[in-house]
């Protein structure tokens, strides 16, 4: 259906900042998770997930997190970490991991390590200090490059990437593709909703020449 008048048009300016995140939460989908680990100046480590997160770019290597921070605009665990070390793990979530990373999500104070709480073993960083978790398919380890600051208590962190631990069963290291059926990542959906990722089909992007002779073989069967 490609009519107009079958799409409701919202107004941004006219929401509140919740009824904003509803419709983007709802719409923008599935979005990755980054269950991000840091270490505090002090030696504390930290653990939170975040499902505004995604890879900017190849070259050079550039992810980006948005972090939520107090309503006073003080820092949170993870940003302030970041902030003070310049340094930060990113784990992408399997659906092994799923449960984990839910403990992790909860509010816990600064004196209590979520990894603990969430009976995650872990391995000492090879290029960073925060800790690497060893149920994670993949691990970004990563440098700030850029702390965004985009609204009082929000900011957009970007991070280089300066290595990544991937699995062995999952990653060629001849050819370097990666298995994405094996890395069983997850999603998160809307409210409490959350997707696997092994469902997968496969187009392939045609080159003009391909579209235009595509394109007039179907006029040459419809004209027939």
């Amino acid at each position: 259906m490609n009519d107009a008048a079958a799409h409701i048009h919202f107004d941004f300016a006219k929401l509140s900042a919740r009824e904003r995140y509803k419709l983007l939460i709802g719409t923008v989908i599935p979005r990755p998770i980054a269950l991000v680990t840091t270490m505090s100046k002090a030696g504390r480590a930290n653990a939170g997930p975040f499902s505004f997160f995604n890879v900017l770019t190849h070259d050079p290597a550039i992810v980006a997190i948005g972090v939520e921070n107090y309503s006073d605009m003080s820092f949170k665990d993870t940003a302030r970490n970041i902030r003070e070390t310049g340094e930060f793990t990113v784990h992408i979530v399997d659906h092994a991991l799923v449960e984990h990373m839910e403990v992790c999500a909860i509010k816990f104070g600064p004196d209590v390590n979520e990894l603990v709480e969430a009976g995650l073993a872990t391995a000492a960083g090879q290029m960073v200090r925060s800790p690497r978790i060893l149920a994670a398919p993949a691990a970004l380890e990563c440098r700030r490059h850029t702390t965004l600051q985009v609204g009082p208590a929000r900011e957009i962190i970007l991070g280089e990437v300066l290595g990544i631990h991937i699995r062995s069963e999952v990653v060629n290291p001849t050819n370097l593709h990666v298995d994405q059926e094996l890395m069983d990542a997850v999603g998160r959906m809307g409210g409490y909703s959350y997707a696997r990722t092994r469902d997968q089909f496969e187009i392939k992007t045609l080159t003009e020449e391909e579209w235009r002779a595509r394109k007039a073989a179907i006029e040459v069967v419809l004209e027939g």
